[in-house]
């Protein structure tokens, strides 16, 4: 963050109309309803698999997706609903792929961690943690090599950033000079650890130094230094095709998967604190109220219309079909998808 300028002064966030402030503060909602509906979908037994929510980070994807241009891209590792909500994919197919039907955005084939939406610039939802970064590099040179004025903005959480793929993305994009923004979603606990116990060094952001990098560090509870923050590095990697690492500060309220117990490496107390002190969305409706954009009655009208479009993606997922298992052919290799266009010779599947 700016230490000479606060954030809701900063050019970026001061330019904003009322009506786009509350468009921030209702994304921000959406995500949270939407998020609380799929855990009662979960302990209902209508979603099986992993199912990692994004409670208490939701300033994180709104503000970093509200900052998007024609040739921006996001790509994502599996705590990845609040992601896609934010860059604009409908939340009824997101609620279908939770539950493995057909009208999912990856046709109940890919699930929680696998959300897509190319037609908004949105490459998932990835499960290999760290996997998504050199993808995202990949991104990055895609925008440069078509001569676009854009960026790749790659998420991860904290508990990718020792894994080798990380460092040898971050090396080709400074080496090559690649508009990538490394943004790091740390939410202190990777999977169950915490950060003090497996990260060395002075902190996460600093280590873009040993790649001659940019490099932010940001609260993730307010959604304007978000945007402060990773407008910085966004026109850095647009305007010069200079990559950027920016670590986030921010929290998730529920274990690292609805499975996990979250009952041994941190404390209730610790989580209720930064619920009443730090919850993005508290905050943020603080701010508006004393900027005299928004009032009690229309957060109480965006609450329940979130409310509402979640149940209703719910019911829609409820009456969708499951695929069929000839289904599971399909959207695995492009020539069996295309057959009047192959050009390999040979068997694509083996029974």
């Amino acid at each position: 963050m700016s230490k000479d300028t606060l954030p809701n002064t900063a050019e970026i966030n001061a330019s904003l109309s009322s009506e786009e402030k509350i468009e921030l503060y209702r994304q921000m909602m959406r995500i949270r309803r939407f998020e609380e509906r799929s855990l009662r979908a979960y302990q209902g037994k209508k979603i099986g698999g992993f199912l990692h929510l994004y409670i208490g980070q939701e300033a994180v994807a709104v503000g970093a997706c509200s900052l998007m241009g024609e040739h921006d891209h996001v790509i994502t590792a599996y705590r990845d609903h609040g992601h896609a909500i934010a860059v604009g994919m409908d939340t009824k197919p997101l609620m279908a792929e939770l539950y493995g039907k057909s009208t999912g955005c990856s046709k109940g084939k890919g699930g929680s961690m696998h959300y897509f939406d190319p037609s908004n610039n949105y490459w998932g939802g990835h499960g290999i943690v760290g996997g998504q970064i050199p993808l995202g590099v990949g991104l990055a040179y895609g925008v440069k090599y078509q001569g676009n004025k854009g960026a790749s903005m790659a998420f991860m959480g904290d508990g990718a950033v020792n894994q080798g793929a990380v460092h040898e993305s971050m090396n080709l994009a400074a080496l090559w000079d690649l508009p990538c923004v490394f943004v790091i979603e740390n939410n202190r606990y990777s999977m169950g650890t915490s950060q003090v116990r497996s990260t060395a060094g002075p902190g996460i952001a600093e280590r873009a130094e040993g790649y001659g990098m940019h490099w932010e560090k940001c609260f993730g509870h307010d959604v304007y230094e978000v945007r402060e923050t990773l407008h910085k590095a966004l026109t850095l990697a647009r305007e010069d095709h200079k990559p950027s690492v920016v670590e986030i500060d921010t929290y998730r309220y529920r274990g690292h998967s609805v499975a996990d117990p979250d009952k041994t490496y941190r404390t209730r107390e610790e989580i209720d604190a930064y619920r009443k002190n730090k919850d993005p969305l508290i905050i943020f409706q603080k701010t508006l109220g004393d900027e005299g954009v928004m009032s009690d009655e229309l957060q109480k009208e965006i609450d329940q219309a979130a409310r509402k479009e979640a149940d209703i993606a719910a019911d829609f997922a409820e009456a969708s079909p499951y695929p069929t298992p000839d289904d599971i052919q399909d959207d695995v290799y492009w020539e069996a998808d295309n057959p009047d266009q192959r050009k390999s010779q040979g068997r694509l599947f083996f029974s």
